[in-house]
């Protein structure tokens, strides 16, 4: 009896360490890390797009300010620098109002004020294209100026969104679309052919891929985007295409090259980079002038702000201030490829041949 007692005791011990076996062999320490890794970008995902989007408010938005009288145009810089809550615009005096019209419309200021001497009716000329948010809480803001002086406001659109384009997301949306697929296609890529190619012939011609692709998908997006089918976005159909073949390139490249370095944890540094950072501080829900400090401060150097702002300047701008956007976006895609190539010709010899 006690024979059979023992033998059920070890049975029941060795079960255990059974299923404990089973799953330590299950969960490798790898699998484990990765597992944690995901869970800390989602966490990310919800501290980036909560903190960047969760109160937008007016921040040192450019403002400029006209009236037909230099000297009063100088003391209404100077009452709004004193009366204005510190740090949502930053005025500054004009020469005229055509002047300050073209500077709205070359995006070089967020909106004028053009003060009346001959009534008590004022203009607030404002670029709704370069983002409702900001044109409807500079607005409001003047409004409440204007009001406190038993004067009123009217608002004079110069640039606005397209009638298909609400609140002038359209071109924050293909951008994000553009920037997926980079990474998507790059990490396809690096999981079916292996992270790091195995000669620099076979590096040169991924990147190759991915610049074709990149050509594809520009080609084929504003396509959609503009009059031949949604009609969403106007602009020159080839330049909003070169725009987004370099935006492709530059976000697949780079992926490629953190692949190589860090392997599979390359497309995760990827998504933290386009999709946890890039995305809440590229100023297409909000303009970056209503972000907090950080993502305001990184949104134009990472490439779904990059692309947000060349591609609502090509569409409608003119074209006007895409030259600072354009050098960000070719950075990182002679960063990409330059470091892809350089560590493909680094990395040892008997590496390779374990990949493709």
């Amino acid at each position: 009896m006690l024979k059979i007692e023992e033998d059920e005791g070890s049975a029941k011990a060795g079960d255990k360490a059974g299923v404990w076996f089973e799953i330590r062999d299950a969960i490798s320490l790898r699998a484990f890390l990765l597992v944690l890794a995901t869970l800390g970008l989602g966490l990310g995902f919800v501290v980036s797009y909560v903190g960047a989007l969760h109160d937008p408010r007016l921040q040192n938005l450019p403002v400029t300010i006209v009236s037909d009288n230099s000297q009063t145009t100088g003391q209404l810089v100077s009452r709004l620098e004193s009366s204005v809550p510190s740090g949502l615009i930053v005025p500054s005096a004009g020469t005229s109002a055509a002047t300050a019209t073209e500077q709205v419309k070359d995006r070089k200021t967020g909106a004028a004020f053009v003060y009346s001497l001959s009534g008590t009716q004022d203009t607030l000329i404002v670029a709704s294209a370069a983002g409702s948010a900001q044109a409807t809480a500079v607005e409001k803001l003047f409004t409440a100026v204007d009001q406190k002086q038993s004067r009123t406001l009217t608002v004079d659109d110069v640039v606005p969104a397209g009638t298909k384009d609400f609140d002038g997301l359209s071109a924050f949306y293909l951008v994000v679309g553009w920037c997926v697929t980079g990474y998507l296609i790059s990490s396809i890529l690096g999981i079916s052919a292996g992270t790091r190619p195995s000669t620099m012939t076979r590096a040169v011609i991924r990147l190759a891929a991915l610049a074709l692709a990149g050509f594809v998908a520009a080609v084929v997006g504003t396509l959609l985007m503009q009059q031949h089918v949604l009609g969403a976005l106007g602009g020159s159909f080839w330049p909003m295409v070169a725009t987004g073949t370099l935006l492709i390139l530059g976000v697949g490249a780079v992926t490629m090259a953190l692949q190589i370095a860090l392997g599979v944890i390359g497309i995760g540094a990827a998504v933290l980079l386009v999709v946890v950072l890039g995305n809440p501080s590229a100023g297409g829900a909000f303009p970056r002038s209503m972000l907090p400090t950080f993502w305001r401060a990184i949104g134009a150097f990472l490439p779904p702000g990059a692309g947000t702002d060349a591609v609502r300047s090509i569409a409608y701008f003119g074209g006007a201030q895409t030259g600072y956007p354009l050098l960000i976006m070719g950075g990182y895609a002679l960063l990409g490829i330059v470091l892809s190539l350089l560590l493909c010709a680094l990395k040892p010899r008997s590496a390779a041949a374990q990949t493709s």
